[in-house]
């Protein structure tokens, strides 16, 4: 019962995630954010101690179902393991814990938090690996298929789906989704579990408390009934049962279940320690479904999509982004030190992002977290969606109406860049469409050309984006080190 019920958790965890990583149905970050945000490392970042009393005590009462039936990242392992047991059946094998490699990678990870030295966070962080395999590899596939339907629906003049534009962010990204899913599935394959009990710094904390609090529910050993035929060792892929010797290591257990399904003496049972003279019965189906209560969800789905517009009448140079001295980070983010200290790049923001404006950062310093650039978009005032299904709290909530106030960057004037003194025309394509309007159009050798006031413009980049210049825009904006309130 114990493994039926963690499987269906599984896959309404795993369901909920892909679906609000992928971007399906009208606003899913409503119904769906709070997948993101009982994630243990984000809930860390932002300081949730509601979602951090509650992994914490269900990691203490029923062991490391965090890992089993919360963590996607795990759940994707479990699918991979359970791909090569249809090759290769009773293929585990009990391994000694290497204790000294997990807690330094884990040190090494919450020191790497607190500095803010991104490389370290952004690649070992569970949450955040998966969701980049999945926006950098899943979702242009699904955006193939709706595009196909939509395809599909303009012949026969129907319009329930709208076609949306298919580009990589960021090839840096790309190549390590593709690095992670390749190598985290070849390590399932073999070990199973052997990533979450080496490398992850969650998989470490929670095996840490399991390890010391061993008084709630845990696979126990039945020794009177065991009859030592190694089937329960040879089927955890965790690698934490030694059948000689009657033990299970409940810092690496994940409370799988396989175990107790593979067990045919009844000699393995999820139950409380009690006292060797007074053993009570316990009512497995009840301890599960005291498990599955930690966990609910519901799922729903429709396409999310952005127009495209094609005039189709001549092919238009694609813009190139200028060479920002200051990268921009979106409006919430407070400044790049608070995005550098507490985004783990999961690339939520990049997906939910209806501009198409935030990419993932191809800086050293900030690897993989997200910056803005305008060739394909603005920073529309009346938009918070990064800021709305952020988990970390590296990108705060702000309103609509403290957005306007946010000044992000400024605009800068490049005139050998501009249509008006370049092909002898006139434009005010910047001046026209400034939703601050803190660009005016003055005087300049008897033409009309943009002048900037730094103190109106919040960095939102619809001059840029919507400056006729190519390949680079006559204007563009330049990021502020911290944001401030205009």
């Amino acid at each position: 019962m114990l493994r039926k019920i963690r499987i269906c958790l599984q896959v309404v965890m795993m369901t909920l995630v892909t679906l609000l990583l992928l971007g399906i149905g009208f606003r899913v970050h409503l119904w769906a954010g709070w997948v993101a945000k009982i994630q243990l490392i984000p809930a860390i970042l932002a300081v949730s101690l509601v979602v951090l009393i509650l992994i914490l005590c269900c990691t203490a009462f029923f062991g490391r179902i965090y890992c089993s039936v919360v963590c996607p990242l795990g759940i994707m392992q479990d699918i991979f393991s359970w791909l090569g047991g249809k090759f290769k059946k009773n293929r585990f094998s009990y391994a000694k814990e290497k204790k000294i490699l997990r807690y330094v990678v884990c040190v090494l990870f919450f020191l790497a938090m607190i500095i803010g030295f991104a490389p370290v966070t952004t690649l070992i962080e569970p949450y955040s690996a998966y969701s980049r395999i999945v926006n950098s590899l899943f979702k242009p596939l699904y955006d193939l298929l709706n595009n196909w339907l939509a395809g599909l629906d303009a012949a026969n003049d129907r319009y329930n789906f709208t076609e949306v534009q298919i580009w990589t962010r960021s090839v840096t990204t790309f190549v390590v989704a593709i690095a992670t899913l390749v190598l985290l599935g070849a390590l399932a394959i073999w070990k199973g579990r052997l990533y979450c009990n080496t490398i992850c710094p969650a998989g470490t904390l929670l095996g840490s408390i399991s390890r010391v609090i061993k008084e709630g529910c845990r696979v126990r050993f039945d020794k009177d009934k065991c009859k030592q035929c190694g089937m329960c060792e040879k089927n955890c892929k965790a690698q934490a049962i030694d059948f000689k010797n009657g033990t299970v290591d409940y810092s690496r257990c994940v409370v799988c279940g396989d175990c107790l399904d593979k067990c045919k003496f009844d000699a393995l049972h999820y139950t409380a320690k009690r006292p060797a003279k007074e053993p009570k019965p316990v009512d497995t189906e009840r301890r599960a479904f005291l498990v599955g209560a930690a966990v609910a969800g519901t799922t729903a789905a429709m396409a999310q999509t952005q127009m495209k517009v094609d005039g189709g009448l001549a092919v238009i140079e694609d813009k190139k982004a200028p060479k920002r001295q200051t990268a921009i980070t979106p409006p919430g983010s407070v400044s790049a030190r608070h995005m550098q200290k507490h985004c783990t790049a999961c690339q939520l923001c990049v997906s939910s992002c209806p501009n198409n404006v935030l990419r993932p950062s191809t800086d050293l310093m900030h690897f993989m977290q997200p910056t803005m650039s305008f060739e394909r978009g603005y920073c529309r005032p009346e938009c918070t969606r990064c800021s709305e299904v952020c988990p970390t709290g590296a990108i705060k909530p702000i309103t609509r109406e403290e957005k306007t106030l946010q000044h992000v960057g400024h605009a800068v004037w490049i005139k050998e860049n501009c249509v008006v003194l370049t092909d002898g025309v006139s434009c005010g394509n910047c001046a026209r469409h400034c939703p601050t309007g803190a660009i005016q159009m003055v005087d300049y050798e008897g033409k009309k050309v943009p002048a900037v006031d730094e103190n109106k413009c919040i960095g939102c980049g619809a001059c840029e984006s919507l400056c006729p210049a190519r390949p680079f825009s006559a204007i563009y904006v330049e990021g502020n080190i911290s944001h401030h309130i205009g």
